[in-house]
């Protein structure tokens, strides 16, 4: 499930932004408000030390709810717009995506239930003694969420984006399908695509792909794709990828 941490083998390394700007990149929260505190509180630390930057940019990769225990903390922290002074962008998590399909009844939600809904249900004090087993029973569930998820929330969900693009680096949640050009590249895809993306070796030419939703140890780095998926609400790290003209480091909530 743990992937192993390594530098990318090639010897050209993609990927500058511009003179004076800034990315601190979020990646998979999955319900771990506390974590998510203490990040935020790193990045301003981190930003403090840097007053010299031009523009700054926050970028949450998504899967903000799901298996963590506090779902709805987390989006009311995102809401709040934790920090001053930065562009915050909100990418679409495949979980995300699950709720909004089992909400908008494109979905009988039961997948999104064993990866992960049963926390955001708990979160929003939706009562569950057992999964749904007939049509009505998926009805009323349904029904009990829209009672207790706040429109607000919802609405945050919808107006997350896809991708976020700035300087060389291409932010999506899960990867982009290789060979295909990034404007032709489906929400499908960069919500859920795993296998093929990870196989690539160099899944866009000339862009640099900063992604989650594939669990590591610790942070990859692999020249052309960084992965900041670290398992959060698992393993306590919660990671942020942090770019400065062709510097690229990391922030973890389990740093000394």
């Amino acid at each position: 499930m743990f992937g192993r941490w390594f530098k990318g083998t090639s010897t050209v390394r993609p990927g500058s932004l511009s003179p004076g700007l800034a990315v601190y990149a979020v990646g998979d929260i999955h319900g771990r408000l506390d974590l998510l505190d203490d990040l935020l509180r790193r990045i301003g630390e981190d930003e403090a030390r840097h007053p010299d930057d031009a523009d700054r940019s926050l970028i949450f990769l998504g899967d903000y709810i799901d298996r963590g225990p506090a779902s709805r903390g987390v989006v009311d922290r995102l809401l709040e717009r934790p920090l001053e002074g930065f562009t915050t962008v909100h990418l679409m998590g495949n979980h995300e995506e699950a709720l909004l399909s089992f909400m908008d009844r494109v979905s009988d939600g039961l997948d999104w239930l064993t990866f992960g809904g049963l926390e955001t249900l708990m979160s929003y004090g939706v009562p569950l003694r057992t999964i749904p087993a007939n049509g009505q029973q998926v009805i009323e569930l349904r029904q009990a969420l829209a009672e207790a998820v706040p429109q607000r929330h919802l609405d945050f969900f919808r107006s997350c984006a896809f991708r976020y693009n700035v300087g060389d680096y291409v932010f999506v949640h899960a990867g982009v399908r290789p060979g295909i050009p990034l404007e032709r590249q489906t929400p499908a895809d960069m919500m859920w695509i795993r296998d093929d993306f990870l196989r690539s070796r160099v899944p866009l030419a000339d862009r640099v792909i900063v992604h989650g939703h594939t669990i590591v140890d610790l942070p990859e780095d692999r020249t052309h794709r960084i992965n900041i998926d670290t398992g959060a609400f698992v393993s306590g790290r919660l990671t942020c990828l942090v770019l400065r003209g062709e510097e690229r480091r990391f922030l973890s909530t389990l740093d000394g």
